[in-house]
């Protein structure tokens, strides 16, 4: 059940206790117990809206990818290195890699200046970090399972000879 609440809440954080437990065949004080449960395991580590900034005229986001080369810090492995660059305000989300590189740091700035700087001033700088690579989003068509322009419906008229 747990992990079926689980994949319910992923899907729509706004499902009510009411909602789950009857999708869940449970009751309500059951639900509330286990989602209390898993955030005091931390399974559940936030609850987060989803939003298309691109449809909101009046803000200006930019959406960075950073490959990152690190050296790995004796005993810590890269834990260390990651825990310094996840404290950056700037930086959303930093995931440990194989292949390539090291780490993938995705960071949101105002601009492509302001990212740059970021990487320049802050993130390069670091004592382990031995290269950066960046990558700058142009457009999301789909982020944690939301699509985000439904294809148009083409509402023209067939017109046969």
């Amino acid at each position: 059940m747990k992990t079926r609440l689980l994949e319910l809440l992923e899907e729509n954080c706004k499902y009510t206790s009411q909602d789950l437990a009857v999708m869940l065949d449970t009751s309500i004080e059951t639900v509330e117990a286990l989602i209390k449960e898993l955030e005091a395991e931390q399974v559940i580590c936030g609850y987060k809206t989803l939003i298309n900034w691109d449809k909101m005229e009046e803000t200006e986001h930019v959406t960075a990818l950073i490959e990152v080369k690190v050296t790995p810090q004796r005993g810590d492995g890269f834990d260390k290195v990651a825990k310094r660059i996840y404290m950056f305000k700037e930086v959303e989300a930093v995931y440990l890699m194989s292949g390539g590189f090291d780490l993938t740091v995705i960071v949101k700035g105002k601009n492509i200046k302001e990212v740059a700087m970021f990487v320049g001033q802050k993130l390069a700088p670091l004592e382990s970090v031995l290269s950066t690579g960046t990558h700058f989003v142009l457009k999301r068509y789909k982020d944690h399972g939301v699509i985000f322009e439904q294809p148009k419906k083409d509402e023209r008229m067939v017109v046969s000879p």
